[in-house]
C-alpha cells in the first residue's frame, strides 16, 4: 500500500462473517469461511472511494505455503460457474466488497490482495496481503459435502462433544470424547497435516489443486492420522508396554494429541488404538467442514488374505496353532469413521455415507490407509467399487471357521459361524448421548435371502461345516463380571440326540486385548462327561480375580474358549466368548455456577473396586471449551476399598452446554472413566 493511497485499511469483517459461515466458535479475531457462500471486507478509503470508469478493482488470491496456486478475481460481469467472483458497493469514505468463492473451491489458507487499476489495468495501488481460512460448506447445495439436514449438521459438524462404542456386542460400553475441532488453533494443525502428506511435499501444486475433492482430502488424512508411512499423527501400539509414551486408553479426546504431534515438529504421538484413531479422524474432518461421526462395529473380521474366512487353528489338546506369520482374527470391536460427501469418481448411487479407517491394518495403493468407500456397497456387496471395498466388507461379513488340526495334519472343521462377525454397529445418536444401531446400513438381516445374494454377490465362497453337526450343541453363559471380584462362567454341553453321548469337554480363559492378542492363560478345566439324550450338562468354572488380575489387558477384557469332542472324534465344537469386566465410575461434580472467564471448581471421587493397593494413580481431565488436557496425581496409594477425592479448578473459554470428560489410570486398574455436563454462561457486565 502506498504511503499517499486511496486505501488506508482493510477489515475483513471477521466476527460478522464468522458467524454467518457457523465458524464463530474457532474464531472471531481471523477470518474464517466456507466455500460456496459469500462474504465481504470493507475497504477504508482516505475520500471518496475509487469508481469507475476512472479506476478498477481487482481481486488476487494465493492458495499454499508457497502461495502455489495464484486466482485473480474479476468483478460480477465477468462472473462463471466454477469462478471467483465479487461486487462491490461505495458508501462515504468505505468500499464494501462481497467475494463469493465457488463451491468446489480448493480448501485451505488463502492470503487476499486488493488491487487498484488504472483503465489500461495498471497496478496503482495493492493493498498488503491479508489471509483467511477456506472450509468445506455442507450446508451449500453446490458443495460436495452437502448435507441437507440441520440437526445432522449441529452433531456431524458443530458438536464438539462425542460418544464411542466399545465393550462386547453383547455387553456395549461408551466412552466420552472430547473432539475439541474449535479449540485453539486446531484448524491450524488441521491443515498442517495435510501440509505434511507425502503428496503435498513432493508436488504442492498438484496436492493444493485436489484440495477441492473431499475424496482426496480425506484419504489423504486416513492416511496421515496414523504415522506409518509418513509424518503423521499417531502411532499405534498393542503391546501393553506404553513406558516411552501415553497409553491409548488415557487419552480424553483429540485436541492434546493434535497439539502435541504440532509442537513436537511434525514428530509421531506415542500411542493410539483405534478409537482414538477414529476420534483425532473425526476432529480433523469436522473440522474442516466435512460430516463426520464414529462407528464401532463389533466382533469386527481383519481378513489378512481377503478370501472372506476367519482361520482359527487349535490341536486336540485345545492349544492355539500359530501357522507363522500374520493371521486372521476376530477384534472384540473395531472403531472407524464416516464421512458425508458425493462420489462424483464413481457410479450414480454411492454418494452418502463413506468409511474411512485411519487404524493402520492392511496397506492400500502401497500406504497404511481405507477408504473412503461407500457404506451402501458394502451393504449391497459391490466390492470393486473404490476404495478397499472387499476388506471393508470382510469386517462385517466374514464367516468364522474353527479347525482342529490331528498330530498326522489332518484338519477337521469344528464349526463354521456365520453369524458372528458385523454385529451391532454403532453410533451416536444425533437426538442425545443414546446408541444408534446402524447394522442395517451394512448388511442384510443375517440368514435372509438378500444376504445370500449380496455375498454371491460379492464372490463369497459359501462354505459348509464338516464337523459339528451331529448331536451335541455348546453354550457359554457368565455371571456380572465385575473387575476385581470372583464370577461364575457357566458351559452347557445340551444332547440334542436319542441316545447318550460321552464326550470331553475343555474350557480355557485367557485375558486378550479388545482385537484379539493373547496376554495370558487365567484357568483351564478338563472334564469327560456322558451327556443323557434329550438333557445337558452344566460345567462350572470359577474366575478368580487372583488369577486374572495380575495378566488382565488394559482393555480389561476375558476370552472363555470350550472346546468338546466326542469319543468317536465324529461331533466336534468349539465356542468362545469375550467378556468385558465391569468397570467403576468416576463421580464428578462442579460446584457453583459455571461463568465464562470465572473460576470454578470440580470435585473428582474414586473409589478402588481391587482387594489390592493402587500406586501411581493419576487423573486427566478435559473439556472442550472448558480447559485444557491437565493431569491431576492420585494423594498417594489407594487401598482396597479406599475412597478418595481430588478438586479441580479451571476457568470455562466459551459459553453453551459443554461436556468436562475424567479419565484415572493407575499401575494395577486403567482406563475409569467420569464425565459431568457444564452449562457455561457468558460473563455478565456490572451495570453502574
Amino acid at each position: 500500500m502506498t504511503d499517499n493511497g486511496v486505501f488506508t485499511g482493510v477489515d475483513l469483517c471477521s466476527q460478522v462473517n464468522n458467524h454467518a459461515h457457523r465458524t464463530e466458535e474457532i474464531d472471531v479475531d481471523r477470518l474464517l469461511v466456507r466455500r460456496g457462500q459469500s462474504f465481504s471486507i470493507a475497504l477504508q478509503c482516505s475520500g471518496a472511494p475509487p469508481r469507475a470508469p476512472e479506476y478498477q478493482l481487482s481481486l488476487v488470491l494465493r492458495l499454499g505455503k508457497q502461495g502455489e496456486v495464484t486466482v485473480k478475481v474479476s468483478e460480477y460481469q465477468a462472473r462463471g460457474a466454477g469462478q471467483w467472483w465479487f461486487s462491490q458497493q461505495a458508501a462515504q469514505s468505505e468500499l464494501l466488497v462481497t467475494v463469493h468463492s465457488p463451491a468446489d473451491a480448493p480448501v485451505g489458507l488463502y492470503s487476499l490482495a486488493l488491487l487498484l487499476l488504472s483503465p489500461d489495468e495498471h497496478i496503482l495501488e495493492e493493498t498488503a496481503p491479508e489471509s483467511f481460512y477456506l472450509l468445506f460448506n455442507p450446508w451449500c447445495k453446490a458443495d460436495a459435502v452437502y448435507l441437507p439436514d440441520e440437526g445432522l449438521l449441529q452433531e456431524y459438524i458443530l458438536n464438539e462433544n462425542g460418544i464411542l462404542y466399545q465393550g462386547a456386542w453383547n455387553d456395549i460400553t461408551s466412552l466420552s470424547w472430547n473432539f475439541g475441532q474449535f479449540e485453539k488453533d486446531i484448524v491450524d494443525i488441521c491443515f498442517e497435516i495435510l501440509d505434511n502428506s507425502p503428496t503435498a511435499l513432493k508436488n504442492p501444486d498438484m496436492d493444493t489443486l485436489n484440495r477441492a475433492n473431499p475424496v482426496y482430502v480425506s484419504r489423504t488424512l486416513t492416511a496421515m492420522v496414523n504415522s506409518n508411512d509418513d509424518r503423521g499423527v499417531l502411532t499405534g501400539n498393542w503391546t501393553g508396554d506404553y513406558s516411552d509414551g501415553v497409553a491409548p486408553t488415557r487419552w480424553t479426546g483429540s485436541a492434546p494429541i493434535l497439539r502435541k504431534w504440532s509442537e513436537g515438529g511434525a514428530e509421531r504421538v506415542r500411542y493410539g488404538q483405534c478409537w482414538v484413531f477414529a476420534g483425532v479422524a473425526c476432529t480433523v474432518l469436522r473440522c474442516l467442514g466435512i460430516p463426520t461421526r464414529c462407528i464401532t462395529n463389533y466382533s469386527s473380521a481383519h481378513d489378512t488374505d481377503g478370501n472372506l474366512m476367519i482361520d482359527y487353528l487349535f490341536d486336540e489338546n485345545m492349544e492355539s496353532i500359530s501357522t507363522g506369520g500374520r493371521k486372521d482374527m476376530v477384534w472384540n470391536y473395531h472403531c472407524w469413521v464416516e464421512s458425508w460427501m458425493a462420489r462424483e469418481d464413481l457410479p450414480d448411487g454411492n454418494d452418502g455415507w463413506q468409511a474411512l479407517d485411519p487404524t493402520p491394518q492392511e496397506r492400500s495403493d502401497g500406504v497404511y490407509c481405507c477408504g473412503p468407500c461407500p457404506v451402501r456397497a458394502i451393504r449391497e456387496g459391490e466390492v470393486g467399487v473404490k476404495y478397499d471395498a472387499p476388506f471393508i466388507f470382510a469386517e462385517v461379513n466374514a464367516d468364522l471357521a474353527f479347525w482342529v488340526v490331528h498330530p498326522d495334519g489332518e484338519r477337521t472343521q469344528a464349526s463354521v459361524n456365520k453369524r458372528t462377525v458385523g454385529r451391532n454397529i454403532s453410533t451416536k445418536s444425533v437426538y442425545g448421548d443414546q446408541r444408534e444401531d446402524i447394522t442395517a446400513h451394512y448388511k442384510y438381516p443375517e440368514g435372509s435371502e438378500k444376504e445370500r445374494q449380496v455375498f454371491e454377490k460379492a464372490g463369497r465362497r459359501v462354505s459348509q461345516p464338516n464337523g459339528g453337526q451331529g448331536q451335541l450343541e455348546l453354550s457359554i453363559k457368565h455371571a456380572q463380571a465385575v473387575h476385581g471380584t470372583d464370577f461364575d462362567v457357566i458351559v452347557e454341553v445340551r444332547n440334542a440326540g436319542e441316545e447318550d453321548a460321552r464326550a470331553h469337554l475343555t474350557v480355557v480363559s485367557t485375558t486378550v486385548t479388545y482385537n484379539s492378542l493373547h496376554r495370558g492363560e487365567c484357568q483351564k478345566k478338563t472334564a469327560r462327561l456322558t451327556v443323557p439324550a434329550q438333557r445337558a450338562h452344566k460345567e462350572v468354572l470359577r474366575l478368580r480375580y487372583n488369577h486374572y488380575g495380575a495378566c488382565v489387558s488394559e482393555h480389561n477384557l476375558i476370552r472363555v474358549t470350550a472346546f468338546v469332542k466326542t469319543n468317536d472324534q465324529e461331533d466336534v465344537i468349539l465356542e468362545e466368548v469375550n467378556i468385558p469386566l465391569r468397570m467403576p465410575k468416576l463421580l464428578m461434580k462442579v460446584v457453583g455456577e459455571a461463568v465464562v472467564s470465572r473460576k470454578v471448581t470440580a470435585h473428582i471421587t474414586f473409589t478402588n473396586p481391587l482387594p489390592v493397593t493402587l500406586k501411581d494413580g493419576v487423573f486427566t481431565v478435559e473439556g472442550a471449551g472448558l480447559t485444557a488436557a491437565t493431569e491431576i496425581p492420585a494423594p498417594g496409594n489407594i487401598g482396597p476399598g479406599e475412597e478418595v477425592t481430588v478438586k479441580f479448578s479451571f476457568k470455562p473459554m466459551r459459553p453453551g452446554l459443554r461436556k468436562l470428560v475424567v479419565d484415572f489410570d493407575s499401575d494395577r486398574l486403567r482406563d475409569v472413566k467420569g464425565e459431568a455436563t457444564v452449562i457455561v454462561r457468558r460473563k455478565k457486565w456490572n451495570r453502574t
